[in-house]
């Protein structure tokens, strides 16, 4: 990996604070350009727009899918901005180029008859409480799974029903929790006994791994009779489909989300028009189907 890549890497990591899955995701993306260039006998910083452009199209022709390019430009994007912006570089190779686009596929969601089923856990037991307050928490607040790995006890006010939520790119907020979350977790808090530092969730060696709560979570959502692909991400588009269709309120929904930017949130409008179209097919007279025909009037 070349000085510049790693030192990179490093800024992510440090002042940017990502996640380790989106630093693996930059780091894997960096190394194939570097693999690319130096296949061609010069480094990353001597990439001009054309090669820049015949990466991308290699790339497709590899069999990328559209949306792993479009990753792919954007960790290469990432890193020529921060060139630029500690003056290694004149000009940026990324601009003005595009990858191709991706298919919108709308997320997953349970109904709400469906995600009241999966949090309502009989609490069994020490790890039962436990399941029981993690599936309440990311329901009622909507938390990313990094989010939620990472809460500690001081994170979590009681009094007002608040968390204290540390997002992507360092941003902060507090999203409400309800009241049978904070039941669950006051129920789990003096079962572990967990002090204000300690996390909410611990795993072995600290907070539980984000890998240990998929693999949980998809466990329990068998145990509750849900046959589907639940994963945690499910959980949070799930709250986010249930506040936007009751609420209507596309604003609140975004600061409860913790998006930097709206449009990421105008997925869910999709969702609520989808739920919303269902309902007129099958109620409004004129969406009806005709019967078929019994055959020709005399």
């Amino acid at each position: 990996m070349s000085d510049g890549v790693h030192a990179f890497l490093q800024y992510m990591a440090v002042e940017r604070r990502m996640s380790a899955h989106t630093l693996d995701a930059y780091r894997r993306d960096l190394q194939a350009l570097q693999h690319w260039a130096q296949a061609r006998g010069c480094g990353v910083d001597a990439l001009d727009g054309d090669l820049m452009r015949s990466f991308i199209a290699d790339e497709h022709r590899r069999g990328l899918s559209a949306t792993s390019l479009q990753r792919r430009l954007s960790a290469c994007r990432g890193y020529y901005a921060w060139q630029l912006k500690h003056g290694r570089l004149q000009v940026d190779p990324t601009l003005g180029l595009k990858a191709p686009r991706a298919p919108r596929r709308l997320p997953q969601v349970l109904d709400a008859d469906e995600a009241v089923q999966l949090v309502e856990l009989a609490p069994e037991g020490e790890l039962g409480r436990r399941d029981r307050a993690l599936l309440e928490l990311f329901y009622s607040s909507g938390l990313r799974l990094s989010e939620l790995c990472g809460l500690t006890w001081r994170d979590l006010d009681f009094d007002s029903g608040l968390v204290n939520v540390l997002g992507k790119g360092n941003r902060q907020r507090r999203v409400p929790i309800g009241r049978p979350a904070r039941e669950a977790l006051q129920t789990w808090r003096a079962e572990s006994g967990g002090q204000p530092a300690a996390p909410v969730f611990p795993g072995r060696n600290g907070p539980i791994s984000q890998r240990a709560v998929q693999v949980r979570i998809k466990q329990l959502a068998q145990r509750q009779g849900l046959f589907k692909d639940v994963h945690p991400h499910m959980l949070r588009h799930s709250f986010a489909s249930h506040i936007l269709e009751s609420s209507g309120d596309l604003r609140g929904v975004q600061e409860l989300l913790g998006h930097a930017d709206i449009a990421t949130t105008q997925i869910y409008t999709h969702l609520d028009f989808q739920h919303l179209a269902k309902v007129y097919d099958a109620a409004h007279p004129r969406a009806k189907r005709k019967p078929a025909s019994g055959g020709s009037k005399a």
